[in-house]
């Protein structure tokens, strides 16, 4: 056997270390997903033993102990840190090693106190973590900046072969590039049981997302259950015992969402996508004609009614008492003219108003006297782009949501030119057809690559992913999620020049998708492989 020089062993050992860390110390140290806006992590490690681990608060943190958002993620985080663990009696069969490693603590502080409030659209998620020996120093200036945190420390935590935990020395500063990160549900074309929203409400918090939009009700049903207006469900839904919402899983929702830092923002879509609502509220949708004579069919709702802005204004006080957030989505895409065409009523109604044949301004005015209503009601109105781009009179109009396919950022440009903020969605369509396992096209994504100013840039607030329902039930929605939509969340929350590779970004999201499998996330695969820990829910 030929001898071998010393020195050339220990680089032929640093070489295999080398090896060794770039298959397994990748996904161990720096997969955090969404990735932190500066990260430095060090080879140096420290074992955690959860006997010996624990949260606490610092001395000058505006948040201590009884706050209830930051209590309750302590105790989720544990069980997310430590999924192995059980706290029985040791015994020589244990399959997890426990070892006397020295103690641990995550030490927080946070600057205000808001334990008791909701997440708003201007609440900060900035937040700094720095882990060294023995402890984790996590500053934040809201309860909601410590709950991102926590989740990027959780991230940070990892298990060697033999099953013993360690987290490696770490410097983290970190914010969200946009402050509105949100996934719509839609639960009229399909219902959605209550525990599949709160587990993708579990989901959203993984990838940092903060806005859910439930697009609650729609042509197809409305489960939506009324207090004022109960026939709406009792009628509209598809059962109305089983397939509704009541006021006690909304407020289950909201509470929920609220704990992890997510904004839930409903949407009553109208004056079309409304065939529902017309079962359970009489006269509030406009009769069609053929030839002269009602034909028995129904279009979008009768804007030349004044009960029709009775009813509104009555249903959109109940919801605004219901949903505590400043935002209200009022929809007001895809409106058909050919009902309201057709009925002589409105177009007498039209000639009174001097709108002549233009439909587009009977939209227009619609909207604006719904938009007038929520403004009343100290709510923040959110429209879809088909609205911006048929209302020559957008002052009343706050924010738009750009959906359509084709050029969607010369939309955003025109829109930001008239002085009015923007929410991104025409990208994140995870309901079209085409590949499920194609998440680049979700990730290459740029919504500020368009020519404009700073001043206007800033008025694109974030984006969402939407879901829509035609072919989405609890049975797929989880997998047609996700990981897809981790691609957006990281294109939301991340830096852009930090994240334009997608072979750079794939082996910490095949990690983030298997941490998504342990946590019990229905995460579809993304290549051919395997992961430590396999989906255990089947």
């Amino acid at each position: 056997m030929c001898p071998v020089d010393v020195r050339r062993r220990l680089r032929i050992n640093d070489v295999f270390l080398l090896l060794i860390i770039l298959k397994f110390g990748l996904h161990a140290v720096d997969a955090v997903w969404p990735l932190p806006q500066t990260f430095t992590s060090w080879t140096e490690r420290y074992p955690l033993n959860p006997q010996h681990f624990h949260f606490g608060y610092r001395g000058r943190s505006a948040a201590l102990e009884g706050c209830p958002v930051l209590d309750a993620a302590f105790k989720r985080y544990f069980s997310l840190i430590f999924p192995d663990y059980a706290p029985v009696c040791p015994t020589g069969n244990d399959k997890l090693r426990i070892r006397e490693d020295k103690p641990f603590s995550v030490e927080i502080a946070v600057d205000g106190h808001y334990c008791e409030s909701y997440p708003t659209e201007d609440s900060s998620e900035r937040y700094n973590l720095s882990v060294s020996a023995g402890q984790a120093c996590l500053n934040a200036e809201t309860v909601w900046g410590a709950l991102r945190g926590l989740e990027t420390f959780s991230q940070l935590v990892y298990q060697d072969d033999s099953g013993s935990y360690f987290v490696n020395k770490s410097d983290i500063k970190d914010f969200p590039s946009f402050q509105f990160r949100g996934i719509l549900l839609d639960t009229s074309r399909h219902y959605l049981p209550v525990q599949a929203i709160l587990k993708t409400l579990d989901a959203m918090a993984y990838s940092k997302f903060n806005v859910f939009h439930w697009h609650i009700v729609d042509d197809q049903s409305f489960p939506y259950q009324s207090r004022t207006f109960p026939d709406l469900s009792s009628k509209g839904a598809f059962h109305p015992m089983t397939h509704i919402y009541t006021q006690s899983d909304v407020r289950r929702v909201i509470s929920y969402a609220r704990m992890l830092g997510i904004r839930v923002v409903p949407e009553f879509d109208s004056p079309g996508h409304t065939k529902s609502w017309g079962k359970g509220q009489l006269d509030l949708l406009t009769p069609c004609y053929r030839r002269g004579i009602a034909s028995g069919t129904f279009g979008p709702i009768n804007p030349a009614l004044a009960s029709t802005y009775q009813f509104m204004e009555s249903l959109f006080k109940e919801v605004s008492s219901v949903f505590p957030g400043s935002y209200f989505h009022l929809g007001g895409d895809e409106v058909d003219f050919s009902c309201w065409r057709s009925n002589p009523y409105i177009r007498a109604f039209m000639q009174k108003m001097g709108f002549g044949d233009d439909f587009a301004k009977l939209q227009a005015f619609y909207i604006e006297k719904i938009v007038n209503i929520t403004t009343a009601l100290n709510k923040t109105s959110i429209v879809w782009q088909d609205v911006f781009d048929y209302n020559e009179r957008r002052s009343s109009l706050s924010v738009v949501e750009v959906w359509k396919q084709g050029c969607y950022l010369c939309e955003v440009r025109r829109v930001v030119k008239a002085g009015l903020r923007v929410i991104l969605a025409s990208p994140w369509y995870l309901d079209l057809p085409g590949p499920t396992h194609n998440w680049a096209r979700y990730y290459n994504v740029w919504p500020l690559a368009f020519s404009g100013s700073e001043e206007q840039k800033r008025l694109v607030i974030g984006g969402e992913v939407c879901l829509w329902g035609e072919y989405v039930d609890a049975t797929n929605l989880s997998p047609r999620l996700w990981p897809r939509a981790s691609a957006a969340a990281e294109r939301l929350w991340s830096d852009e020049k930090q994240t334009s590779s997608v072979e750079n970004a794939l082996p910490r999201l095949l990690d983030f998708r298997c941490k998504l499998l342990r946590r019990g996330i229905q995460a579809e695969p993304l290549n051919v492989g395997h992961c430590r820990h396999e989906y255990q829910g089947v």
